[in-house]
């Protein structure tokens, strides 16, 4: 175990690497004059900013994409997008098998880590399957887009404004390219576009319940009794993360709004809350209860394994289930069946601390530092750390030492926490499932 432990140590360092190297290699190219629209380039602070919210499929911009950054700029904001959404690590095993190279042991257990495979066997076959269905995926969802884009943009724009919204759904990223309609307007113009929030919103869907739950569904269609306990606790709390906020906004927020006109952006915003960052209502409209709620959903966040960040639904549903277990006096926790080993309750517990610590201190110091209201800036820490993108407006008008601070937060959301946790200690135990931090998220 012990030899075990020092792997899995080497393991996620490599992983944290890779992030970090690649969010360097995007920060000289968005550096390139050719990157800005502006003369002379863009500035070190705005780059690092960029690439960390792309790499780390955040959201957060200090620029508006589509007016700032060239079509090239662009480019390399939808390469990072496409490389942290679907893993450094998937990324470099993508190359291994496009140059025909062979996969070793470690680079297999290294891919283990990564996407929260139980096992090492059939990892590369696995891969293989998450990278063409990803893309698979991505392609029919810039199809579906092109009918309202094209019309709109013309052919050339049309049809790039449907990759890159694909892409940045798919991935949970948030990266907009709305900016001619309005700067920073993200998708407030097609609040009541159906074709454009369905597709969005299955997009986005998709891409934050996990990379197993596909593989699932692939092996056993609709036997649920035969998926794996991750995935069954995965669609459970996805489902029940949208369905709450869905009818909190809708009945809250938009009660003074004809119900049919209410579906939609209730919908949406319920949706792309878990760490998505695309928003068809404005933000700073909404009550204090809302914005309250939203921060909570944006910390918790996506499926292990998936797209998405946060600390993970399988997190917040091990931690509801034990205090439930506790209310209840019984003497182990239990889900469809299946107990929950001690290992996963004590990881959660620290998880969840770590998140809670450093939302809450990175609130408080740049509330000290811009002389912010403190609820606006807890807003954007927890946006930050979750991965989401979702802003009250304030990233733009913030100084570099609290640029610096949301940079850290997002790249600890990506891989930091999950990183400490395995470097401690192994939690899979008896259960024989990873719960509920299965593995460094790819998203």
């Amino acid at each position: 175990m012990r030899i075990w432990g020092n792997h899995r140590i080497t393991t996620f360092q490599i992983i944290a690497l890779g992030f970090f190297l690649i969010i360097m290699v995007g920060t000289l190219l968005l550096m390139l004059p050719i990157s800005s629209k502006q003369p002379g380039g863009a500035c070190f602070s705005d780059c690092v900013f960029t690439a960390t919210s792309a790499v780390c499929v955040t959201g957060l911009v200090v620029r508006d994409t589509v007016s700032h950054w060239s079509v090239f700029g662009q480019a390399v904001i939808l390469m990072l997008i496409q490389i942290g959404g679907m893993g450094v690590v998937t990324a470099a095993l993508t190359l291994a098998f496009i140059s025909g190279r062979r996969i070793g042991l470690m680079q297999r257990s290294v891919m283990q880590e990564a996407i929260s495979a139980p096992q090492v066997g059939g990892i590369v076959k696995l891969t293989r399957f998450i990278v063409l269905t990803s893309l698979s995926i991505e392609l029919i969802g810039a199809l579906l887009l092109m009918p309202v884009f094209i019309p709109e943009f013309g052919w050339r724009r049309g049809i790039w404004f449907s990759v890159f919204h694909a892409i940045s759904a798919f991935c949970n990223a948030g990266f907009d390219l709305m900016g001619v309609h309005g700067a920073y307007s993200s998708m407030t113009t097609y609040v009541q576009n159906v074709l454009v929030n369905v597709v969005l919103m299955l997009l986005i869907t998709i891409g934050g319940i996990g990379f197993l739950v596909w593989n699932d569904v692939k092996e056993h269609r609709f036997r649920l009794k035969q998926y794996r306990l991750q995935s069954k606790i995965a669609l459970t709390a996805s489902g029940v993360m949208i369905l709450i906020p869905f009818l909190w906004l809708c009945f809250s927020e938009m009660k003074q709004m004809p119900f049919g006109e209410r579906i939609l952006p209730s919908l949406f915003q319920s949706v792309t809350l878990r760490t998505a960052g695309f928003n068809t209502m404005e933000l700073n409209s909404v009550g204090g209860g809302s914005q309250a709620l939203m921060i909570l959903w944006m910390l918790i966040g996506g499926s292990p394994g998936s797209t998405a960040g946060g600390m993970k639904t399988t997190t917040g549903a091990v931690l509801l289930l034990t205090a439930i277990a506790i209310f209840r006096r019984k003497d182990h926790i239990t889900c469809f069946g299946r107990r929950i080993g001690d290992d996963a309750v004590r990881n959660a517990v620290a998880l969840m601390i770590m998140y809670f610590s450093l939302f809450f201190a990175g609130g408080m110091i740049i509330s000290k530092l811009e002389t912010l209201p403190l609820r606006s800036c807890l807003f954007e820490t927890a946006s930050a750390l979750g991965t989401v993108g979702l802003s009250l407006g304030i990233t733009t008008r913030i100084g570099d030492l609290s640029r610096l601070i949301l940079v850290v937060l997002m790249f600890m959301g990506r891989v930091g926490g999950l990183t400490l946790i395995y470097a401690t200690q192994s939690i899979r135990k008896s259960t024989g499932c990873s719960l509920p931090m299965e593995k460094v998220t790819v998203g």
